[in-house]
This record gives C-alpha cells, sequence and structure tokens, in this order.
C-alpha cells in the first residue's frame, strides 16, 4: 500500500513563493487560442507604474483572480491580460520630483528628448515593482502577454485612433473653455475635477451706467480677480427691473471699458441682483452665453495663475493677491456694496489639489455626442450589465450630460499628439505615420507639443492588448471580454471611455459584466490616506500573516458594489482557519493506513453522518459555484468556509475518529476515509480560487490525479442518490447534541465528565433515529448512557431539560455538580449583581446625570441594568434548581 507524507507546520511564507514559482515554470497562467472551448476573458485595470500596491489593488486583483481560477478549473480557455499604464502627468510628476531633488534640475534643463529618457529609464527601474507585488498576492495572469500603454504595438493603435476619430471629424482643434491646472501646467479633463465645497464671500460690486450719474448695475461674484476678463452683464429677459438697461453699456471699473447689458433666458433673476457678469475666458458657463451672443473672450491670467497684462496695474499678481487687492480697492472707490457669506462648490486637480482654472485655450477636443448615444444605449439594453445594477445610473447620468473632452495634455510624457503644423502655410497635417515635409507646399513642419491624456489609450484596452488594429487569434476569441472588474470610482475615467471607444473601432461592445466593488476602508470606516496615516501596506500583512489570509479576508468583507472595512483581526482569524485546514489534514493524512484509492462505497456503506456529509458537500458544491457565477464572492467564500470548518472539521472528523480507530470493520474504515479523502480533496478545490497557495500545499500531499490543483476539474456533487431525509435527521441528532452541551456549558459541567442522557422524541421514526444512533451522543455529548422514553413513561424529575426538534433531551446532572461549590459560587455572584444593580438604579434615578448625559449614553446604562437583572434572575432560577437536586 502507497504511504502519504504528512504536512509539517503551517508556514505561509515558506510554501506560497514555491508554488508561485511552480505554476508560472509549468505555464498554466498562459493558454494558447482554443476555439474549440468556451472563452473566458479579463483585462487587469492597469496600475501605474508610479505605484506601489495598495488595499485597492489588492482587492481588485483578488476578486480577478477567483474568477479566472475558477473558470479555469471548469474547463474555460482562459486569458487574463496583464499590464501597466504609463499614466502620463501622474509619472511625469514623479520624474520630476526625483530630479528635482536628486540634481536640483527641472525638466527644461534636459530638454524633451533627455526628460523622456529619463521617464523610460525610471520606469525600468521603479516602475515593474507592482508587478512582482501582484505577483505576491497570487494573481494568476498570462506575464507572457503583459502590455504597457506605452509599447510599440499600443503606440500604433492609439495613433491609428486619433487618426481615424479626427478623419471622421469627432477630433477637433479649438479655442473652448478648459480645467486649468496652474501647478501640474496642463489642462485636464471634467472628470479630473474634484469640486468640494468651501466657505466663500459673495461680492457685490457697482458697475456704473454709461451716461447716467450715480447709477450702477450692482453684480454678484465669488471672483472679482477675474472681472478684467468681463465682456458684458447679462439679465434675464423676464426681469422687469432691468429692460430699461437692455442695449446700453456699463463702465467696467479700473480698464474703462464699456461692455453691454444683455439679456439671456440662464440668468437666473432670484440670485444675487440677478444681474451676472459674464467672463467667456474664464467660466464655462459664461463662454456658452459668449458663443450664443458673439462676444470675445478676454483671458486676463496667465498659466501659473498669475495676472496677466490684461489686468492693468494688477499684472503679476497672484489670483488671491489680485482679488484682496481688488476688493480692497472697489471699497476705497465706494464700488463695493456690500459682501455675503457664500457657500460653493470650488474645483480642485485631482492629482495635486491645486485649484484649477477655467480658461479659453487652444486645444484638441473629441466631440463626444456622437460616442455617447451608442455608449448609452448598450447599457440601456443591457447588453453590458453593472453588478449591481444601480452603478448604471452613475453611468448614464454622466454620458447623458457629457461635454465635449478635452484630450490634449501640456506633457513631455505620454502619445504624443500625431499632428504637424506647416512653418510656410500654416496647414494642418494629422498623419498615421511621422512626417518631415508639408504636402501641400513641402516646407517644414513642427509636431504638436502635447501628448494624449492617459485614458485615451487606456480607454483602448480591451482591444488594443490583443494586438488591434490587426485583427488577431486572440482578439478573436477573447473579445469582447468576460468580465470587467474595477471600483466604482473610476466609472467615468475609464468604463464609459473603454465602452464608447470599443463600439467605435471594434462595432461591439468590451464586456459583457462590469462587476463593481467599493473601497477599501480602515477599521473605523475612513478612506485610506497618507495624510491620515491610517494606510495599511498589504505587503506587510502578507509578510505576517500570508497571502491567503489577506485574500480571504478581504473578499469574506466585500459585497458587490459597497466599502468595506480592514480589520486585521479579521486577516489573523483567516489565519486561523488555514491553520484549521492545515491540522484537519494533518488528522486525515495521519489516518491512510492501508487507504486503497480504488475503493468507492456503495449506498449501503454509508452511516447516517456519512450521508448528511455528503448532502451538505454537494449543497456546498452547488451555493459556491451558483454565487461565482452571480459574482457573489463573499457569500461564495462564506459558504465553504462554514462547510470547512464547522460541518466537515467540527462534527465529521469528530464522528470518523472511532471509525478510523477500529479495526472491526474494515469496510467501514475504508468508507469513512473514502469520505474523509474525498471531500477533503474536493473542499480544498472549491477553496482554491480563494487561498489557493494553502489548497495546493495541501491538495499535492492527499491522494489526488493530476500534476497541480490549478488545472484540475472545478468539483462536482457525489452522487449517492437522494440524501435530503437522512441529512434532516442528522441534523435533529446535531441539534440535540448541541442541546447537550449548551446544558453542561450552563450548569458548569467538567468538559469529559460523562452524564446520561435522557431522550423523549415524539414520535417512533425520531425514536427510532436516535435509538440506532445513541453512539453520536457518546462521542460528541460525553453522554454516559442514553435512554430512550416511550411515550407513557413518565419524565426524570430533578433533571435540566431543553427542547428540539420535536424531542425534549433531559441530563441527569446530580452525580455531575459539586453542589456546595456551586451554591458558593451563586451567593458570590449575586452579592456582585445586587451592586451593579443598585449602582445603575442610583445613576438612572439621579436627574443630573439624565440632564446632562447624551441619549445614547443613557439608553446604554438602561441597557446594562436590564442585562445585570436578566442574570439575576438566571442566577435565582439556577440556585432554585440546585436544591432540587
Amino acid at each position: 500500500m502507497k504511504t502519504y507524507e504528512n504536512l509539517t507546520t503551517y508556514n505561509p511564507g515558506e510554501i506560497e513563493g514555491k508554488w508561485y514559482s511552480f505554476w508560472e515554470n509549468k505555464g498554466y497562467f498562459h493558454e494558447e487560442v482554443d476555439s474549440s472551448k468556451e472563452p473566458f476573458s479579463i483585462v487587469l485595470p492597469p496600475p501605474n507604474v508610479t505605484g506601489m500596491l495598495h488595499m485597492g489593488h489588492a482587492l481588485d486583483n483578488t476578486l480577478q483572480d477567483i474568477l479566472i481560477r475558477f473558470k479555469r478549473m471548469q474547463g474555460y480557455n482562459v486569458l487574463w491580460m496583464p499590464g501597466t499604464d504609463h499614466a502620463g502627468i501622474a509619472t511625469q510628476i514623479k520624474v520630476e520630483e526625483m530630479l528635482a531633488k536628486e540634481e536640483g534640475k527641472t525638466r527644461y534643463d534636459l530638454g524633451r528628448e533627455k526628460f523622456v529618457e529619463r521617464v523610460w529609464e525610471w520606469k525600468k527601474e521603479y516602475g515593474d515593482t507592482i508587478v512582482k507585488q501582484i505577483r505576491s498576492l497570487g494573481a494568476s495572469c498570462d506575464w507572457s502577454r503583459e502590455r504597457f500603454t506605452l509599447d510599440e504595438g499600443y503606440y500604433h493603435a492609439v495613433r491609428e485612433v486619433f487618426v481615424s476619430l479626427y478623419e471622421k471629424g469627432l477630433i477637433y482643434r479649438g479655442e473652448r473653455i478648459i480645467n486649468w491646472c496652474p501647478r501640474c501646467a496642463t489642462a485636464l479633463s471634467d472628470v479630473e475635477v474634484e469640486h468640494e465645497d468651501e466657505n466663500g464671500h459673495l461680492w457685490h460690486i457697482k458697475y456704473p451706467v454709461k451716461g447716467e450719474d450715480n447709477r450702477f448695475v450692482i453684480v454678484a461674484t465669488t471672483r472679482p480677480e477675474t472681472m478684467f476678463g468681463d465682456v458684458a452683464v447679462a439679465v434675464n429677459p423676464d426681469d422687469d427691473r432691468y429692460k430699461d438697461l437692455l442695449g446700453k453699456t456699463l463702465v467696467l471699473p479700473f480698464v474703462n471699458r464699456e461692455i453691454p447689458v444683455i439679456a439671456d433666458d440662464y440668468v437666473d433673476s432670484s440670485f444675487g441682483t440677478g444681474c451676472v457678469k459674464i467672463t467667456p475666458a474664464h467660466d464655462p458657463n459664461d463662454f456658452e452665453m459668449g458663443q450664443r451672443h458673439n462676444l470675445d473672450s478676454i483671458v486676463v491670467m496667465n498659466n501659473d495663475a498669475t495676472m496677466n497684462e490684461g489686468a492693468g496695474k494688477f499684472n503679476g499678481m497672484t489670483r488671491e493677491e489680485a482679488r484682496k487687492q481688488v476688493v480692497a480697492e472697489l471699497k476705497e472707490m465706494g464700488l463695493l456694496e456690500k459682501i455675503d457669506d457664500h457657500n460653493h462648490a470650488v474645483g480642485h486637480c485631482s492629482r495635486c489639489h491645486t485649484i484649477i482654472e477655467p480658461m479659453v485655450s487652444k486645444q484638441w477636443f473629441v466631440d463626444m455626442k456622437p460616442l455617447a448615444e451608442p455608449a448609452l444605449k448598450v447599457v440601456k439594453d443591457h447588453e453590458v450589465e453593472f453588478v449591481p445594477e444601480r452603478f448604471t445610473k452613475t453611468y448614464v447620468n454622466w454620458l447623458e450630460n457629457i461635454r465635449d473632452w478635452t484630450i490634449s495634455r501640456q506633457l513631455w510624457w505620454g502619445h504624443r499628439i500625431p499632428a504637424w503644423y506647416c512653418d510656410n502655410c500654416g496647414e494642418t497635417i494629422v498623419s498615421r505615420e511621422d512626417i518631415t515635409e508639408c504636402p501641400h507646399c513641402h516646407g517644414p513642419v513642427t509636431q504638436d507639443p502635447d501628448v494624449l491624456d492617459t485614458w485615451f489609450s487606456s480607454g483602448l484596452w480591451p482591444f488594443a492588448t490583443m494586438g488591434w488594429p490587426e485583427q488577431t487569434a486572440e482578439l478573436k476569441q477573447w473579445y469582447p471580454t468576460s468580465v470587467l472588474v474595477t471600483g466604482y470610482d473610476i466609472i467615468f475615467f475609464w468604463v464609459a471611455r473603454m465602452i464608447f471607444m470599443a463600439l467605435e473601432f471594434e462595432h461591439e461592445i468590451p464586456f459583457k459584466h462590469v462587476f463593481i466593488h467599493g473601497l477599501v476602508r480602515d477599521s473605523q470606516g475612513r478612506k485610506m490616506s497618507k495624510s491620515l496615516g491610517n494606510g495599511i501596506n498589504p505587503l506587510e500583512v502578507i509578510d505576517q500573516f500570508g497571502a491567503d489570509a489577506l485574500r480571504f479576508t478581504l473578499v469574506t468583507g466585500n459585497t458587490p458594489g459597497n466599502d468595506m472595512r480592514f480589520y486585521m483581526e479579521r486577516v489573523e482569524a483567516n489565519r486561523n482557519f488555514a491553520n484549521k485546514i492545515w491540522n484537519a489534514s494533518k488528522f486525515v493524512l495521519m489516518n491512510l493506513t492501508n487507504y486503497d484509492e480504488s475503493f468507492v462505497p456503495t449506498t449501503d456503506d454509508l452511516t447516517l453522518a456519512d450521508q448528511w456529509i455528503i448532502q451538505k458537500y454537494n449543497e456546498t458544491v452547488q451555493s459556491v459555484t451558483s454565487n461565482l457565477d452571480k459574482f457573489e464572492l463573499g457569500e461564495a467564500a462564506s459558504s465553504v468556509y462554514d462547510f470547512i470548518w464547522n460541518t466537515y472539521c467540527d462534527w465529521y472528523i469528530e464522528l470518523a475518529k472511532p471509525r478510523l480507530y477500529s479495526d472491526s470493520n474494515e469496510r467501514d474504515r475504508r468508507t469513512v476515509q473514502y469520505l474523509l479523502v474525498t471531500i477533503l480533496r474536493h473542499m480544498l478545490e472549491l477553496l482554491h480560487p480563494f487561498m489557493p497557495f494553502v489548497t495546493e500545499h495541501i491538495w499535492q500531499h492527499l491522494p489526488h490525479e493530476g500534476e497541480s490543483i490549478v488545472i484540475t476539474k472545478w468539483p462536482e456533487a457525489l452522487d449517492f442518490g437522494n440524501l435530503e431525509s437522512a441529512a434532516r435527521q442528522m441534523e435533529v441528532m446535531m441539534d440535540a447534541i448541541k442541546g447537550i452541551r449548551n446544558m453542561r456549558a450552563e450548569m458548569n459541567v467538567p468538559l469529559g465528565k460523562k452524564a446520561e442522557v435522557i431522550v423523549a422524541p415524539t414520535d417512533e421514526s425520531l425514536a427510532q433515529v436516535v435509538a440506532d444512533h445513541k453512539d453520536y451522543f457518546v462521542t460528541l455529548a460525553w453522554a454516559e448512557k442514553v435512554t430512550i422514553l416511550g411515550a407513557d413513561d413518565a419524565k426524570p424529575e430533578n433533571a435540566t431539560v431543553t427542547v428540539v426538534n420535536g424531542m425534549e433531551v433531559y441530563l441527569l446532572l446530580k452525580d455531575l455538580i459539586d453542589g456546595a461549590k456551586e451554591k458558593e459560587r451563586i451567593a458570590k455572584e449575586k452579592i456582585q449583581m445586587e451592586k451593579e444593580i443598585s449602582r445603575l438604579e442610583g445613576k438612572l434615578s439621579n436627574t443630573g446625570f439624565l440632564a446632562k448625559a447624551p441619549e445614547a449614553v443613557v439608553a446604554k446604562e438602561k441597557e446594562k441594568l436590564e442585562e445585570y437583572k436578566q442574570k439575576q434572575q438566571a442566577l435565582l432560577e439556577r440556585e432554585a434548581f440546585l436544591e432540587t437536586l
């Protein structure tokens, strides 16, 4: 007979690196295109090359890996495409900071070409770190297919998309209002601006009416420093207060420029004075109004948010300095009517948190309306489904109110815009290939210095990674992808862009499901951040408790779309769970003497406990599989956890022990060995997507077929007929045993001290089940002897009783308890209880306490009082019971 090597002590650090190398060397994460199999594919949301692994990555990657490992075991042709994002501005800032700190230089000191070379060097040295870290989580990506959003093939795809959209008239260059970050010195798209409520002021400024002495129009503004760019004052056409002013002009203070009074429906008569200053170059709504009325746009700030020459004597001041000075001088001139406090939303750069400046600028834009319509339709028609469904609303609201997308960035790192301007004739040439001369006049050309928004290139991720624009075998097999796993915070940034880009260029959705998860918050529910100092490094957690424990914590705390709180205690508990499986497996391996791998029991060989464990196992397979299919990964994990910990370890192993140790019935011992091994192996396979390392290690020690758990077949139900009735009977027995255990605990009966158990079933079938399985009470409830009462038999007196599932279970305690000691203990507890009750009653009758204490504190004290009274009552009942013994 074959012998099986037992396990040593569970040490995650020892086994995790070993098995990941084994999987990679064996090539289990790579699959060739196999059109005979059903495809399943995921593209990894590409992390920034600037990054370190954080809890958001750990959650995102764990959820994807669970789905990938599950589908791989189900026999799908699986692709998990990994890669990283060049991340544009985020990476450029990192390298600029490094240059300033280490060499005291700016990018301009190096020049564009040398600076970009330095960024590539930085990417090579530091940028791949996150990939190594993702491996430490156990992510089973196909690393042989790893992509980067600036690699050569990807560059070709990005250029093809830009030129194509330009040729269709969907990309244009023009002077429009954009979000400008003075610190990053680049344009930003709307989704890169975070709006925060701030306490500010509303300044009411008097603009003199030309030709009418002492007549003024009062405008209310939150930004007096932009008044130098005012080109009109607007009123609502239905506002009778100002009808006589229409067609007249006002004199703009400081610069003495005449500006007209115009009428526009956009103006809200009830806000402020009902008169609005129009500054098209520095306000998006004013810009739209300026377009409607053919007004000029006057930019009054430089790119660093200092005032320019258009601000007259305020030229060179910061916008904050100019605001203070303008307000002070208006007051001196008698042109400041009043100042109101005003709470309003202020836009900040999502990266550096500087207040953004709306500014008219010449930039490249994508015309979004034609692209948004089909992207809306596929979601409304459920071709693309959000999980949970409520996030559909977020997506739809954004696309229904979409504005044109600013795609040019004043950076050096990224995909350079493939547009050239002729130095002679001024022609703009957009080309798939680099050009050196103007095709019209053969004059010299200069390429546009700007790069594309990083989301432009990452928006092509699902198809560009598979070789598009070439129609590759990978694209044919694995596109559209099966599911996108991502956080709710990038639905606008990324999800929407991938959908409209895919529909435009592949004429197909990029994925069928968008599985949304929430943020990982700290134990107090706060967002993890550097400023709060509450971030937890996943790598440190892995070092301490292992990747399996971290993964299981992240998935069991997770429900689709909701934020989760991270508790280190739960990671430790899940390491203990892995340890419990390890120890249970050690027990099984120790008891495989004379194990016959060819033996399979018949239904006649199965005891009640055997039938029950098979039924519970079959239910668990069904539950885990269906929950994984529904993206209820947390439910699936809880289901397998409950089965392993409670059903298999705490109950079945204990019931199996007497049968393993007995030599009287060889077939019975082989039956229990078969079930212990078979169910343990399949449990490990069900658990494998969640805890890949510990499951592989134990699986390799057990009797098994095949090279690795990674590529073994997903477990199926064991077919031993219908076992539901037997399982119900077993559960009745288990409830009775739990009842006895509870009674023993309540009565402080020492562990291992045996007691007589008397059972009074309500029907004969139940009586027969108990009679046939008295040994379960002996094994699991420390029963000395089990007596079954008939319907007419007298019930025992002086015994404690519990009622479960149609039977009364009595425990005779007379000889088990030291009555004198127990009475003494109860007397001491009663004194303590009376003290606490007296203290709390005194506190709650104190009017001073009731008046000052918060409602929640008073409620808590009342709750404590009620709890102590219940304990006191229980002690009195226990005391009375002891008198009967």
